[in-house]
């Protein structure tokens, strides 16, 4: 085996096994490759491999950390996920206003909001959340750009219990395809997710169109359950 796979494999084991949590920073690059006993060149190599892997991210002027994860099993959103693991997320609003609820909301007015996400400044999810009043009415002066969603609405003493989220395989077209900056038919993730309030009233509806190549969905097995989760993609 290659000095660099080797070094990728080691380093595999050690983000696995917990040593690098997600989103925790790796030791700098000069500091590996002194432990190894190698060149930058050679140690640039693992960590580019361990990057195609989707196990670690490289951030210009930062440094390497390994892939932050979304839980898909918290009623955290996607954005405050990634940022407490120390992803770099941009948030744009492409749009905000009050239109007709779709039919999975109650018949009432609702605020449409229309996001993109960057990851490390790479266009990676294009979102559509929709929330009913009386609750639109609450939240919709928030600025939506550093503040996420759930947030706002817990602020606004919106308490949210559960959600039902179905998430599925789709091909990239429509209104993302204007933003993501991938050809149509490129592969993507459609999460479509329904969050209930206390009186079991959906809160909020959220649908989201990811790039499969800027996310992937892993399974954590054990005899007790699975744990599945989104990771950033290389």
């Amino acid at each position: 085996m290659s000095r660099y796979r080797a070094i990728a494999a080691d380093l595999a084991t050690r983000i696995r096994a917990g040593e690098y949590p997600p989103g925790s920073a790796l030791p700098p690059q000069r500091e590996l490759s002194t432990s190894y006993g190698v060149t930058l060149m050679t140690l640039r190599q693992a960590l580019r491999l361990l990057e195609s892997d989707g196990l670690v991210v490289q951030q210009a002027g930062r440094g390497t950390f390994a892939a932050p994860a979304y839980q898909l099993d918290t009623l955290r959103s996607l954005d405050e996920d990634l940022r407490t693991q120390g992803l770099d997320v941009a948030t744009e609003v492409l749009s905000l206003a009050m239109r007709r609820a779709p039919v999975a909301l109650p018949a009432v007015p609702a605020l449409r909001l229309e996001r993109l996400r960057r990851f490390a400044g790479r266009p990676a999810v294009h979102q559509v959340s929709w929330v009913p009043q009386p609750y639109a009415g609450r939240i919709r002066d928030r600025d939506f750009t550093t503040t996420s969603l759930y947030t706002a609405l817990a602020d606004a003493g919106v308490t949210v219990t559960r959600a039902t989220e179905r998430i599925r395989p789709d091909l990239l077209s429509g209104p993302a395809l204007t933003h993501l900056g991938e050809p149509a038919g490129s592969p993507v993730l459609h999460s479509e997710r329904v969050t209930y309030g206390l009186t079991d009233q959906p809160v909020v509806l959220d649908r989201a169109t990811i790039l499969g190549s800027a996310m992937e969905i892993r399974a954590d097995r054990a005899a007790s359950g699975v744990r599945l989760r989104f990771t950033v993609a290389g």
